[in-house]
């Protein structure tokens, strides 16, 4: 089965597909062996892991590498973070054709300023809605479109900003989008209106640091979400248990406190992420 198709036959299955984000093919290898049943890639956590300041200066070749290596180390399908598509409406067939090349079953494309300086700002949704067709155009009918929008992050009120999320939402869904990938969201309030407003699937992100303590993925389930994923979660657990061993070694002068706290595995937990 090809995976744009297993991951269509996954998001059409009327339950909500939680899809975490991995960041290098070591953090895809845990996400499946671990029983979900598909990746997200992350941008930011690829773009945080060699040390950039942003997704904009990790750039597209490096995140097409990561990618295409991520692809490579699972069996399950796997969906790129497109970004804003790294360009204009007349670059998207190329940056489309890729990330097929790659091996992803489904792709991003957002409508965020990306890389500028300053407030975060969204592109005229005349631009957005060119960018999307042109995906769909180019990815043909299997390849699973997440439309993301960042009007909620961008706007000066959130009444403002979940307004605009829902028009822009079902527009994008009316030009070719399969998902509807608000950002922003805080709180379970927002999420509901959300579902509700937009003609179609919607996707969230959970486990961020503006919402960790605000909903749970079974109360996002309840509240019908379709896709959930979880963008930094894997890559900040990653900071924190890395600098924790550290500062226990450093402290200690042994390895007494990360033996008793299983703060390491052994080599049979390696050997099984190896093996496929």
């Amino acid at each position: 089965m090809q995976p744009s198709t297993r991951l269509r036959e996954l998001l059409g299955r009327g339950q909500t597909l939680v899809m975490p984000d991995a960041y290098d093919p070591l953090s895809a290898r845990i996400i499946e062996k671990l029983g979900f049943e598909a990746v997200q890639c992350s941008g930011f956590s690829m773009a945080l892991a060699a040390c950039e300041a942003s997704e904009a200066a990790f750039g597209l070749e490096r995140n097409l590498a990561i990618t295409r290596s991520i692809c490579g180390s699972v069996s399950v399908p796997v969906m790129a973070d497109g970004e804003d598509g790294f360009g204009d409406e007349t670059a998207i067939p190329a940056t489309i054709r890729r990330f097929l090349e790659a091996g992803v079953a489904g792709i991003n494309l957002e409508d965020q300023v990306l890389g500028q300086p300053g407030p975060k700002r969204i592109i005229p949704l005349d631009q957005a809605l060119a960018k999307l067709r042109a995906a769909r155009l180019a990815g043909g009918p299997d390849l699973i479109l997440n439309a993301r929008t960042d009007a909620l992050a961008a706007a000066e009120t959130a009444p403002e900003g979940l307004a605009e999320a829902v028009r822009r939402s079902n527009a994008y869904l009316q030009a070719g989008g399969d998902l509807a990938f608000v950002v922003g969201v805080s709180t379970l309030d927002q999420v509901a209106l959300l579902v509700r407003e937009i003609d179609g699937p919607v996707s969230i992100a959970a486990g961020m640091p503006n919402s960790l303590g605000n909903f749970s993925i079974a109360q996002l389930r309840d509240c019908g979400v379709a896709r959930v994923s979880l963008p930094s979660l894997m890559v900040f657990s990653a900071i924190q248990a890395m600098q924790q061993a550290l500062t226990i070694v450093r402290e200690d002068d042994g390895f007494e406190r990360i033996i008793a706290g299983e703060r390491t595995c052994d080599m049979a937990a390696v050997q099984a992420l190896l093996q496929r």
